[in-house]
């Protein structure tokens, strides 16, 4: 099994499919890294040789923020947003959603559950 940058990669996936499972590396950065290290991306990792999988994970190494670094930069950058008060910030949080998504409905994910309110009655006829 194939151990890059702390995580246990799927022998049974194309090496494209099998690095997205590092933090931080996405579809096209796969295919990137993959053709830097000349490794055919439709290989299997479990097929990989040692020599290819220590070519990738030096790349990965040297040239990519990857799990640990890679999250605590973004993590940084929330704060960064919170702390200077700019609308994104207060966005996060308020813990709604940031990117100009509709909150009437929908939005239920950064909301969490619904919090139902009890309704005013009608005062209505007879």
């Amino acid at each position: 099994m194939a151990r890059i940058a702390g995580i246990d990669l799927p022998r049974t996936k194309h090496a494209r499919i099998g690095l997205t499972y590092i933090y931080g590396i996405g579809p096209t950065t796969a295919l990137k890294i993959l053709d830097s290290s000349n490794v055919d991306p439709s290989k299997k990792i479990g097929d990989l040789s040692d020599e290819e999988v220590n070519r990738i994970r030096l790349i990965i190494q040297n040239e990519y923020k990857v799990e640990g670094a890679a999250r605590s930069e973004m993590q940084l950058n929330i704060k960064r947003l919170m702390d200077i008060g700019c609308y994104r910030g207060l966005r996060h949080r308020r813990g709604l959603p940031v990117n100009g998504q509709r909150t009437r409905t929908n939005a239920r994910t950064r909301k969490g559950r619904r919090k139902t309110v009890a309704g005013k009655k009608k005062a209505g006829k007879k």
